[in-house]
């Protein structure tokens, strides 16, 4: 008769990890992954070695193109560095960016969102600017533009004491942080909604840009034939404690590329309706043609909680 000892269920010996070809790899390293604590890493990382080796074996992925592939994620980080981010310009012009602000967006990708992309521009410590007050800290030209915007709740109602950063790039379609021209901060501002939920500013009318292309990602766009812009847009991030945190950008109607945006940012509730001003400008220093935007964002109820920065 076996002893208690004896009668120890042993665990069941480890898988062995020998190949025995390309067809039992993919389990085989699944397999190894099984010890991950944490359910939700467990299925990412199962899920990202199965599309992984699917791609590979798809394509008949060659050890040139391995090569080059691995490279390539190699100049991504090399590219990357305080004033630009090269890994988020490449999930951008891959749509990936807008895939997962989608997913998580809109009723959970069930309808278009008023959300969008964070882009790689986007700074923590923007100077405070009271509700009226100008973007503008160096010499801009391009037409003056006076904004009036509204943030509200999903019924309508006004959300007051809304940190609501803007930024933007010049009428040149630089970023004052990629231009030496510009001084620091400038084009960039952060305001408290009132107790209407409103804010409102003064800046000059966006224009389109290049995004970077001296990187990985400009490669990329030339060979596949496609141009490097992205429509003129203003960016927005709304915070407020109880309210999930609002990215997104408002187009400028007609910008010629509103249809190609490279890195495929543009819903139709994002295109906002820049007027051209008539009548008496709201301010006097203005001489030649200036524009009004009236938006209403709103904010649905969650977690606050900002992304981290890109650029510092």
């Amino acid at each position: 008769m076996p002893t208690a000892r004896s009668a120890t269920v042993q665990p069941p010996p480890a898988p062995s990890s020998i190949i025995t070809g390309e067809g039992s790899l993919t389990d085989i390293v699944i397999a190894a992954m099984a010890g991950t604590a944490d359910r939700r890493t467990r299925e990412v990382a199962e899920a990202f070695v199965r599309h992984m080796h699917a791609f590979a074996r798809e394509v008949r992925l060659t050890e040139a193109e391995f090569e080059y592939g691995i490279d390539f994620l190699n100049r991504i980080g090399q590219a990357t560095h305080d004033l630009h981010n090269e890994a988020i310009l490449f999930s951008d012009v891959i749509g990936f960016s807008t895939l997962v602000c989608l997913l998580n967006n809109g009723n959970a990708g069930a309808t278009e969102t008023a959300s969008a992309l964070l882009g790689p521009f986007w700074r923590m410590n923007s100077p405070r600017v009271a509700n009226g007050g100008s973007l503008i800290r160096s010499p801009t030209p391009g037409p003056a533009l006076f904004a009036d915007c509204r943030v509200t709740d999903p019924k309508g109602l006004p959300l007051a004491g809304v940190e609501v950063d803007v930024w933007q790039a010049s009428p040149v379609g630089l970023y004052e942080n990629q231009d030496p021209g510009q001084c620091d901060m400038n084009l960039r501002g952060k305001f408290t909604t009132d107790a209407d939920g409103r804010f409102s500013f003064r800046s000059v009318k966006p224009a389109g840009y290049p995004v970077p292309t001296d990187g990985p990602s400009g490669d990329l766009l030339r060979a596949q034939g496609r141009h490097p812009f992205r429509p003129a847009h203003l960016h927005f991030l709304g915070f407020k404690e109880g309210y999930k945190t609002l990215v997104t950008q408002v187009f400028v109607d007609d910008d010629e590329r509103l249809e190609s945006d490279v890195v495929f940012g543009v819903t139709a509730h994002l295109v906002g309706n820049y007027r051209p001003g008539k009548g008496t400008p709201p301010a006097p220093d203005v001489t030649g043609p200036w524009y009004r935007l009236d938006y209403q964002f709103v904010m649905e109820p969650g977690v606050a909680k900002l992304p981290r920065p890109p650029i510092k």
